[in-house]
């Protein structure tokens, strides 16, 4: 099969009919998951501080040390969290918070450490590439050395947060504290040469051109080449209700369900390599989220029992798992509950 090139992947954002691309997008998710099964995982965001010195424009959770809201999450009531989302048949907990300034490593490892020891059946899925080049600058090591000793206390897998768009000139607009692309690539890859798998992200519908939307593409593509350890990649729309970016360009067009359903599409074809396209119901809402399986994606992400940073932004859906069942079933697929590794552990 004859890759995507840059180059057809912009006409096909640019230019192609929304159904055919559609149709492409499907054959291609055929390809790779021929048994009709869509995926969803039971699990918990855990935000375990929400104090961060970054200030993304785009971001309406974080806050000052000073704040009256800003808060630290006890090891107690990060453990009443877990106990909540055992009694639902949770596996995973998706960990990361704001860039604390003054959190280090020490800190992280007695985290980890107490939860993977006191709740060994909970997958820790946690601390985005951004957190940890901080942890490794606050700490005086490097990320290497970081990783080694989450790793070595229970952290499973990183997600993909910090990544919005993979280039530098929309990176200094919307985040400009936040890492070069470069180097959120590179803790990836220093991650998977450690056996951390990861998944990828991307935030579209702020300042990027398409072209950087496919030079994003490219970027995850290029590294899954070299190291195989993206298990997934997950894409959603800027929320920008209560954020400083919305107040300085009031004018910014609210991406619509078409642009989602093109760049889901074109996603699927362009990452040839990445197993798993997650379709973002969070931010679509239900009936998009469950329209995206019909447009690449294969797994419909989590139940999401907590949510705080895109719902400081203004994007409230929630989901049950009966209606994420529903939903599969109605497009003619197969649901499963999987773990962080999309390994099945339940039909339904």
């Amino acid at each position: 099969m004859q890759r995507l090139t840059k180059k057809k992947a912009l006409d096909l954002i640019q230019n192609a009919d929304l159904i055919e691309l559609g149709k492409m997008a499907s054959t291609r998710k055929k390809e790779l998951h021929p048994k009709g099964v869509t995926t969803f995982v039971v699990d918990r965001n855990i935000n375990y501080t929400n104090i961060c010195w970054v200030n993304c424009k785009f971001c309406a959770f974080y806050r000052d040390e000073k704040d009256v809201d800003a808060y630290i999450l006890t090891f107690d009531e990060i453990d009443e969290k877990i106990d909540e989302l055992l009694e639902i048949g949770g596996t995973q907990i998706l960990f990361q918070g704001g860039v604390h300034p003054k959190l280090k490593i020490e800190w992280y490892e007695d985290l980890v450490k107490h939860i993977h020891t006191k709740y060994p059946t909970i997958t820790i899925h946690g601390f985005s590439s951004i957190e940890i080049d901080f942890i490794a600058k606050v700490s005086r090591i490097s990320v290497e050395e970081v990783l080694e000793r989450l790793k070595a206390k229970g952290l499973a897998s990183i997600p993909g947060a910090g990544a919005e768009i993979l280039s530098d000139k929309v990176r200094d607009i919307i985040a400009p504290k936040k890492i070069d692309s470069d180097v959120w690539i590179d803790i990836h890859r220093k991650a998977h040469n450690l056996d951390i798998m990861s998944t990828a992200t991307m935030m579209y519908g702020t300042v990027e051109s398409d072209e950087d939307i496919i030079e994003h593409f490219d970027m995850v593509r290029k590294l899954q080449d070299e190291t195989g350890g993206f298990r997934a990649f997950i894409m959603w729309s800027f929320q920008g209700s209560n954020t400083e970016l919305l107040a300085e360009i009031p004018d910014m067009d609210k991406p619509s369900s078409n642009r989602y359903l093109r760049l889901l599409a074109v996603a699927r074809l362009y990452l040839d390599n990445v197993a798993n396209i997650q379709s973002s119901w969070v931010t679509q809402g239900p009936y998009i989220g469950q329209l995206a399986l019909k447009f690449g994606a294969n797994d419909l992400g989590s139940t999401m029992m907590e949510e705080n940073v895109v719902s400081s932004a203004g994007a409230n859906f929630s989901m049950a798992q009966d209606e994420m069942i529903h939903l599969i079933r109605d497009v003619g697929e197969s649901p499963c509950v999987r773990n962080t590794a999309y390994e099945i552990l339940e039909r339904f």
